[in-house]
């Protein structure tokens, strides 16, 4: 089924259950929670729009200052990110504060106040069975003060992605609710899942398809699972370390060559920081570093290029453990590496008044 009949039989779906008449919630109500929460939906472009990648997808804001929490993906792997509030207003200098591949989540900051936004610490649970709101940007529809694509649905079931492992190629291996509104659509990934009250229940997930029967998955991320990391990005943890930052190198730093490792070469401004090789009995080896792995994380920053990668081993002395975290087909691998620790060297003392024996 392509992905065209896929969102039209969602949307014939929605518009029949609005004219069906919903049993648990009165029409006005549902309208009314519908209108509170568009506010908080934001439409996010960035990088893609060849290959058929798109360059757009979706986010809801998480504080009245601007903090965005979106899924994390190659739309965000450019300097010149683009947010558009419910109300049209476009934000151009927006700025990536960190991001967890293992959570697939991104946190993005805009400049502005007194914005309508969820409340993680409020973030409800669903249980199967029951009635969900799924909203999102899907195939970039709207563009300024449009507001954002609803779908109604009913969460299947709870169950955990990493029972999928090797038929839904994904590195988020937590729980999930498994949903029967196609969501699974381009640009919805980063919507937000609320309940009839208008309770923020999860994060809506990116494109999963069964790897046997082509079957796709619309699923979310429940909230619960994402509050710690959310946490912890805006209190500066996994960070994308500022140009002028990474430019002051320490005298005795790690470097790659020190490391065992060859990157792919960089022939473009961002270049994804692929391994070419590892040298046998290097550090990268002993740690496990293969070919092809690609590097997302070193010592809890983001680097999205090879560059990054130097730079950030440029900030960290040499006796020092590396930490970092790589992409291996959908698997996320964590090594240390460390240098070997310098022989130790042994002498004797002269005697006083004459030479050592």
């Amino acid at each position: 089924m392509t992905k065209v009949r896929r969102f039209c039989i969602s949307a014939l779906a929605a518009i029949a259950l609005s004219f069906a008449g919903l049993a648990t919630s009165p029409a006005a109500e549902l309208g009314a929670v519908i209108r509170d929460v568009q506010p908080k939906i934001v439409k996010i472009y960035g990088a893609g729009g060849y290959r058929g990648l798109e360059a757009y997808q979706s986010g809801f804001l998480i504080s009245a200052e601007g903090h965005v929490l979106t899924a994390w993906s190659y739309v965000l792997d450019t300097d010149y990110i683009t947010v558009t509030l419910n109300d049209g207003r476009k934000f151009e200098e927006v700025k990536l504060l960190g991001a967890d591949p293992r959570l697939e989540l991104a946190v993005l900051k805009l400049d502005a106040t007194d914005l309508a936004h969820f409340d993680l610490t409020k973030a409800a649970v669903a249980e199967p069975g029951a009635r969900v709101l799924a909203f999102s940007n899907l195939y970039g529809v709207a563009f300024g003060d449009e507001p954002a694509s609803v779908q109604h649905g009913v969460v299947s079931t709870v169950t955990k992605l990493n029972a999928r492992r090797g038929v839904f190629a994904t590195p988020y291996e937590g729980p999930a609710y498994v949903l029967d509104a196609m969501t699974n659509n381009p640009g919805a990934a980063g919507g937000a899942l609320v309940d009839y009250q208008g309770r923020l229940l999860g994060m809506l997930g990116k494109e999963l398809r069964h790897a046997q029967s082509n079957i796709w998955l619309n699923f979310a991320i429940p909230a619960a699972e994402l509050r710690a990391t959310v946490d912890a990005i805006v209190a500066g943890k996994y960070v994308r370390k500022p140009a002028d930052e990474a430019a002051a190198k320490i005298a005795d730093p790690h470097n790659l060559d020190l490391l065992g490792v060859s990157l792919v070469p960089d022939v473009l401004q961002r270049t994804p920081p692929y391994v070419d090789a590892v040298a046998p009995e290097s550090p990268a080896a002993a740690a496990g570093i293969r070919p092809d792995d690609l590097f997302l994380f070193v010592n809890n920053r983001i680097t999205q290029s090879c560059e990054a990668v130097r730079n950030e081993l440029a900030a960290v002395h040499r006796v020092d453990p590396v930490r970092v975290t790589v992409l291996r087909g959908q698997e996320l691998i964590e090594a240390t590496l460390t240098l070997p620790k310098p022989a130790a060297t042994s002498s004797t003392k002269p005697a006083a008044g004459g030479a050592a024996p």
